[in-house]
């Protein structure tokens, strides 16, 4: 009996030893870039930081003029006027500093909230290509550091092939 265990077990190793790993790898920001959708959610995240920038440009506007008019009237201000003005300002200076962290960090969360579709279609696209060509591992070489790589594993124009998207001409 325990022969036979000993037998089956080796030969359920075997079955899994012998099982061969396919290794692709795909450039996914390249694709994102030529996604039509993408590029529209670009434009909403361009005309989004438009609208942050003008709120911005507003407000340094603001303060400028009154450090401009602080400037003008300092010699003429007494010590409790200066430091009440001075406070004024300096409370604007950070205002307008936690503004810029702040629109940085919505401007970042609006291109997320745009982009997450077009990178869950990518993902849905590369899953698919995977199945239909036996790939087991999909590794992407965006942001990744690759000593060799064998172009025969990319499955990049095979994902932009299944989604539609034309491959650019190379430009000299």
């Amino acid at each position: 009996m325990k022969l036979k265990i000993a037998a089956a077990l080796l030969i359920f190793a075997t079955s899994f030893s012998n099982a061969q790993n396919k290794l692709g790898t795909i450039d996914s920001e390249y694709i994102v870039n030529l996604m039509p959708e993408s590029q529209v959610a670009m434009k909403s995240t361009q005309e989004y930081k438009l609208k942050l920038d003008s709120s911005f440009t507003i407000k340094v506007t603001d303060f400028n003029i009154r450090i401009e008019k602080y400037t003008k009237r300092e010699k003429e201000m007494g010590v409790l006027e200066k430091k009440t003005i001075q406070k004024e300002l300096t409370t604007l200076e950070e205002d307008l500093n936690k503004y810029k962290k702040n629109a940085s960090m919505l401007l970042r969360l609006k291109r997320d909230e745009l982009m997450r579709p077009s990178y869950k279609k990518l993902g849905d696209v590369i899953a698919l290509v995977s199945i239909e060509n036996g790939f087991t591992q999909v590794l992407t070489t965006t942001g990744n550091q690759f000593a060799y790589l064998d172009a025969t594993l990319d499955i990049t124009e095979l994902v932009l092939e299944k989604l539609g998207i034309v491959i650019p001409e190379p430009t000299k």
